[in-house]
């Protein structure tokens, strides 16, 4: 059985953004079908929909976080707060921020920006690191949480 960084690489490599590439590594193990998941992160990417805001990566491992951790009552989501500030402050340790313009030099928001990135090859280079790290992240803090 493939791991869920093996899950998301794959995924990346079929050009699914980063958000569902971390988000659907874990789908089937938290209960949902690879489909739905996919399509559940899809508006993630890029940084929320291209501008370059949360990092896809992240976005998609809080997902993930929410589907195995996530509050069902209102008095419950402290607990989801804590897991997913413990991921955000992982992730920014070992990249110091969580914004994707930020981690990738490039404003995607704009098609020359788009094109920048694709030049300087940061869906290559960049972007498969960030959702490795984000999955590594996430399954720490499943096992241990």
């Amino acid at each position: 059985m493939a791991t869920p960084a093996e899950i998301a690489g794959s995924v990346f490599s079929q050009h699914y953004n980063c958000s569902q590439s971390v988000f659907s590594a874990f789908a089937e193990q938290l209960g949902m079908d690879q489909e739905t998941a996919l399509k559940l992160a899809s508006p993630f990417g890029g940084g929320v929909a291209r501008r370059g805001e949360i990092c896809g990566a992240v976005s998609g491992a809080l997902l993930a976080l929410g589907l195995a951790r996530g509050a069902q009552l209102p008095a419950e989501k402290e607990g989801i707060y804590r897991l997913s500030q413990e991921f955000m402050r992982l992730f920014e340790e070992k990249h110091s921020t969580i914004l994707c313009r930020d981690l990738i030099e490039c404003d995607l928001s704009t098609p020359a920006g788009y094109q920048a990135a694709t030049d300087k090859r940061v869906f290559i280079t960049i972007c498969p690191v960030l959702v490795r790290d984000a999955v590594e992240i996430v399954q720490k803090l499943l096992e241990t949480a």
